[in-house]
């Protein structure tokens, strides 16, 4: 088995580069049956990646110690949902596993295309299927999945901070959105190389740029909820290197799915979005560089590796090709339009676009610094969260607030008159809530700001959507359900996107709260005494132990009383792995939309039944929870096609037929 793994990955390494060369010579020299030929290559890249992933799928669930990554990340006495989850828990088993991912998006592109984009689809096939074979080139090459080890009896096991159900889902969404990021990348190449730079490929990727959007925000907020839930130490974003990695390519990637709006409707920014496209790539690229490379200290990323230089390699190849191309293109690509006035909805978006790259540009330079500083001085120099947050929080607040305030100008040139309707009731909602705050007795300025921008956003989109409903009912005389349902079935992509704004506000809500009011204590008790933190009190009543072939735990239970009255029971959890001999911490936590009671077990003293216990109150941290959930579901409803965009869909798609048959 492991060596029909092996034969598999080697296979679809062949036939990834023949794709791309079939591809090229098919599209230079004319010869369609070439480029047919390239296509269906990459079916075979992908059926061949699937069996490989199948393989070491079997070989971790039959537990084959004989190959090396079987042992070093499973156990038998692991459970399957984890040992599933091994399959990405490593190095090579990752790598695998994207390659197999993307060749795979490759294979759906292709079918979504089969009759469409049929200049642009050869350069796109060879541009999916480079990358593809740069990832197979290192699974075949480098990290080969099935390499064989010494026999042994038992695996080192996976490790304990990942034997968490949010392994089985956060990796690989963060996954689908890097490698999702390659099909708009893929054709806006294409694009460039046959001058087809009209929107037909932006349209074509659209749904690709906000699935990949999609799938980086569920990745950085299941990733957040991973180190809240998990590392006891009361947070959820540390600004560590392998989180700004994900977090890069989400902020470029809002830019280009905002201003990208402009192009469509004015003929504007077209260097500049075709610019933001490669970026993004270049980014989850540059991110996958940080996490594998080992140039970086991080509880997220794998070991030390020899990939470095290899991924330096591909993205200078990869920023080398672009750069030429665009710079080639540059004279078809001037903007039909200008931005005509400052008081605009184009130069809203275009502001919201600088802000969003200030705090992409921001959080690199955090990253990489300590990166240069070893390098230029033989000194690696840490950049900790208070940069990161005394630069990105003033841009956040501004983005916020452009947030509201870009829908609500008119495109072209808002006039003083429309500002004053418009703004009104934003403005005065905000003021009103920032004067509320100082009233009940907070004077924190970044507080005072942060929620006065949520409110002056939601009574924003408020506004605006109450304007559109009015609008629509004075037009068609409907009921306000029946209104509401056809507007937003008319124009999905619109009100999904007021629904991923609110969700936003309420994730800014959350992380404003959690960071300015935070409370912290510790206490170290014995069993019946009693210790206050804020308006709690909790009394630790006693100890439960556990014990299975895989895990002992430590439970402990702690009653928690407010204002004297009992409300709940927390069990603050240590486990103790047999293998690796590692304990782990499982937090308490109590959440309700005001606060978090949040509870993590420290030391313990056999001999006294003595605990100490780290505790955290942390207000509002539900907000950021509820915001992720409408984050997704504005996000689904802006990719699911309206009934109006699935017919236009067919039309094109049966003119595509006709063509190809003519």
């Amino acid at each position: 088995m492991p060596d029909l793994g092996t034969l598999c990955i080697s296979l679809a390494f062949v036939f990834a580069v023949y794709a791309v060369v079939s591809s090229l010579y098919g599209a230079r020299s004319g010869r369609l049956q070439w480029v047919r030929s390239a296509e269906h290559a990459a079916y075979v890249v992908c059926g061949l990646g699937g069996i490989a992933v199948a393989v070491l799928l079997h070989a971790l669930l039959t537990h084959d110690f004989s190959i090396a990554y079987v042992a070093s990340y499973s156990s038998r006495t692991l459970p399957v949902s984890y040992t599933i989850a091994a399959l990405w828990g490593g190095q090579k088993g990752s790598l695998l596993w994207w390659s197999f991912l993307l060749s795979a998006f490759s294979v759906v592109v292709q079918v979504q295309n089969r009759h469409r984009n049929r200049v642009l689809m050869p350069y796109v096939t060879a541009t999916l299927m480079s990358v593809t074979a740069f990832f197979l080139f290192l699974v075949v090459f480098v990290v080969e999945p099935f390499e064989r080890g010494p026999q042994v009896l038992e695996g080192a096991d996976l490790n304990p901070l990942l034997q968490n159900y949010w392994m089985i889902i956060h990796p690989p969404s963060l996954y689908a959105g890097f490698i999702s990021a390659a099909v708009p990348f893929a054709f806006a190449i294409a694009a460039l190389s046959t001058g087809q730079l009209d929107t037909a490929w932006i349209r074509s990727t659209r749904r690709w740029a906000i699935l990949s959007w999609f799938f980086l925000s569920l990745g950085n907020l299941f990733g957040a909820k991973w180190a809240y839930e998990v590392l006891g130490w009361g947070g959820y974003w540390a600004w560590d290197p392998v989180e700004n990695a994900g977090f890069l390519p989400w902020l470029t990637s809002t830019a280009y799915l905002h201003s990208v709006m402009i192009q469509e409707k004015r003929g504007m920014l077209k260097v500049w979005n075709m610019s933001l496209v490669i970026l993004t790539f270049f980014m989850t690229i540059f991110g996958t560089f940080i996490t594998r490379s080992g140039v970086i200290s991080s509880v997220h990323s794998f070991t030390q590796s020899g990939l470095g230089p290899l991924f330096v390699a591909f993205m200078v190849v990869v920023g080398g090709v672009s750069l030429a191309l665009l710079v080639n293109r540059l004279p078809q690509l001037r903007s039909e339009n200008s931005i005509e006035s400052f008081l605009s909805r184009e130069s809203a978006f275009l502001f919201n676009n600088l802000l969003l790259l200030g705090i992409a540009f921001a959080v690199f330079w955090g990253t990489v610094f300590p990166i240069v500083s070893e390098w230029a001085r033989g000194v690696k120099i840490t950049v900790g969260p208070p940069f990161f947050e005394r630069v990105v929080t003033p841009l956040g607040i501004a983005l916020l607030f452009l947030t509201g305030a870009g829908p609500l100008i008119a495109w072209r040139r808002a006039s003083p008159r429309n500002l004053q309707l418009v703004f009104t009731v934003p403005l005065a909602a905000g003021a009103a809530g920032a004067v509320a705050l100082v009233v009940v007795g907070v004077f924190h300025v970044r507080a005072i700001l942060a929620f006065a921008s949520c409110l002056f956003v939601l009574a924003a989109t408020s506004v605006e959507f109450h304007r559109n409903l009015r609008a629509r009912r004075a037009i068609t005389q409907e009921s306000t359900w029946s209104a509401v349902g056809r507007m937003v079935g008319r124009n999905q992509r619109r009100y999904g996107g007021y629904i991923v704004h609110v969700g936003i506000v309420l994730m800014f809500a959350g992380i404003t709260g959690s960071s300015v009011f935070k409370v912290e204590s510790q206490a170290t008790v014995r069993e019946g005494e009693s210790f206050e933190v804020g308006r709690y009190t909790l009394r630790y009543d006693g100890l439960h132990e556990d014990e299975t072939p895989h895990v002992a735990t430590m439970a402990v239970a702690l009653s928690v009383f407010r204002d004297g009255e009992y409300i709940d029971v927390l069990n603050p959890t240590k486990r103790f792995y047999k293998t690796p001999r590692q304990p782990m911490t499982d937090v308490a936590i109590r959440s309700t939309l005001r606060e978090d009671l949040y509870v993590a077990l420290g030391a313990f003293d056999p001999a006294t039944k003595a605990a100490t216990f780290q505790v955290y109150v942390n207000p509002l941290v539900a907000w950021l929870w509820i915001g992720g959930v409408l984050l997704v579901a504005g996000t689904g409803l802006s990719i699911y096609p309206g009934k109006a965009e699935r017919v236009r869909a067919l039309a094109i798609e049966h003119a595509a037929r006709q063509a190809v048959s003519a």
